[in-house]
């Protein structure tokens, strides 16, 4: 079968496993579903996956038609969303919205999706991207606002404008949540924006990251970023803090109280832990922050401020071999699955306390088992080879062979080797793909090496391959490579 005729069986099979699921329980909880892969998978086939794991909400970056489509009539609520590089577009002319909505939430509404809100932005306010959103994202809010209310759906769906944790925080001289409240630089914008946002009952979206508290701070209490009890808790007028991420939500709680909405509804837009990348960006600490918070979310505890049922999106679904890693490598492996549809460890993503192994994808293909490595043989074989590896790593995800990363310990020759390999497998395994001016070769046997996985590339069913985009590799971990060559 040729992957033309593989691809319309696949996604006819996909649909029709879709079908058959059973209704399950309403989830706790919901997941953020990013698409920033070279290889996606089918989005018919991730709808079955969510389903048969519990969830019925997801929360994504865009509203793209090819993966909003497979939402329709799946009982999944979602969140679309309009990018930032919409922002300017749509602050400066209504029509804009108004088009936006007809496109993405009047015909997806008749088609059948659930759709719950429409996210202006995704962290705008962001330190890093240095004002360059401040004096648009309102505007561009408000005119979403008002092409919903004039659509007929301003009281059924909200716009809201997810936010990093970074717009508040209290001063290094009293750390405490009751001292929290909005950046200096944006406090004036974030009281009016809240307001708004609370007089359409809107809520406030925020994304918390504990693994973040960790990474930026090598003198930040690790067992602090978990939830089986700090050593040292936080003590905050009578309120006791035994774990960074009710602190932080705490904070924001206080920053709400102190902009004059004491009693404004939040979602918790983002929350996760990474599981490659970084010393602390690994399987177990994962598979422990992920037991400890959705043990948490079953109980309905809620924050010492907060306490009750809270509405939280994890971050994120499947690992994204595309996503800039300018904030650090472990930006391409937060997701809850593989890049095949694999859950990377036992858990109940429904929130229900169970402990059940997630089901995975059904019906990944993959293509041959072939792997490129480096060719021992090869005449001059280290003339070229540091603009080799640094071509195949500025071109596929090399981020795994970082230090403290899962492919760290290889020797020199498996760096090079895994260098190739993602390269082949990012491009198709095209013959061509594997040359380097005969530098590597094309093995049948697994390269994979004790806990680094040579990944085998799955056969993107819907044709839609995306494009390989230049990125130049960070020199940190350019570095860390060609250092063994």
């Amino acid at each position: 079968m040729g992957p033309r005729a593989a691809a319309a069986a696949f996604a006819l099979g996909a649909v029709a496993l879709l079908l058959l699921l059973p209704p399950t329980a309403a989830a706790a909880v919901g997941v953020n579903w990013g698409t920033m892969m070279s290889h996606p998978i089918h989005p018919a086939a991730v709808v079955g996956m969510l389903r048969a794991n519990g969830v019925d909400r997801v929360k994504l970056f865009d509203a793209d038609p090819w993966t909003v489509a497979a939402l329709a009539g799946s009982g999944l609520q979602a969140i679309l969303a309009a990018p930032n590089d919409q922002l300017a577009s749509l602050a400066r002319d209504p029509r804009r919205a108004r088009d936006w909505v007809r496109h993405n939430v009047t015909a997806n509404l008749n088609a059948g999706v659930d759709v719950r809100y429409v996210a202006v932005g995704n962290e705008p306010f962001l330190k890093s991207y240095n004002g360059s959103f401040i004096n648009i994202t309102f505007p561009a809010l408000k005119n979403m606002q008002r092409a919903l209310d004039e659509a007929g759906f301003g009281q059924r769906i909200k716009v809201v404008v997810p936010l990093n944790a970074d717009i508040y925080s209290s001063p290094e001289n009293k750390p405490v949540p009751s001292a929290g409240s909005f950046r200096k630089d944006i406090n004036a914008l974030m009281v009016d924006i809240v307001n708004f946002l609370h007089e359409n009952d809107a809520p406030f979206v925020v994304n918390i990251y504990p693994f973040l508290s960790l990474y930026q701070n090598p003198n930040f209490p690790l067992n602090f970023s978990f939830f089986d009890g700090a050593t040292k808790p936080v003590y905050d007028q009578g309120m006791v803090y035994t774990n960074v991420f009710d602190a932080n939500f705490d904070t924001l709680v206080w920053s709400l109280r102190k902009a004059g909405v004491p009693d404004m509804r939040i979602i918790v837009g983002e929350v996760g832990w990474p599981t490659d990348g970084d010393k602390n960006a690994n399987i177990k600490y994962a598979q422990k922050f992920y037991s400890g918070f959705l043990n948490k979310m079953a109980k309905n505890v809620g924050t010492p401020l907060r306490p009750g049922h809270m509405e939280v999106y994890l971050f994120a679904l499947i690992d994204e071999n595309q996503k800039s890693v300018l904030p650090g490598r472990f930006e391409r492996h937060w997701g809850l699955f593989t890049y095949d549809g694999k859950p990377k460890f036992s858990m109940d993503i429904s929130g229900n306390g169970k402990g059940n192994d997630l089901a995975e994808v059904k019906g990944v293909q993959y293509l041959p088992s072939q792997w490129c490595v480096f060719n021992k043989d090869a005449k001059d074989k280290y003339k070229d080879l540091p603009a080799s590896v640094n071509y195949a790593c500025s071109n596929a995800d090399c981020t795994p062979l970082g230090y403290g990363s899962s492919c760290n310990g290889l020797s020199h020759d498996g760096n090079i080797s895994y260098a190739f390999n993602i390269y082949f497998q990012t491009m198709d395994q095209d013959v061509r793909a594997c040359s380097f001016g005969g530098l590597a070769k094309i093995t049948t046997a697994n390269a994979s090496q004790g806990g680094c996985l040579f990944p085998v590339q799955i056969l993107s069913v819907s044709g839609r391959v995306v494009p390989l985009i230049f990125l130049p590799i960070p020199l940190v971990l350019l570095v860390s490579v060609l250092t063994l060559l």
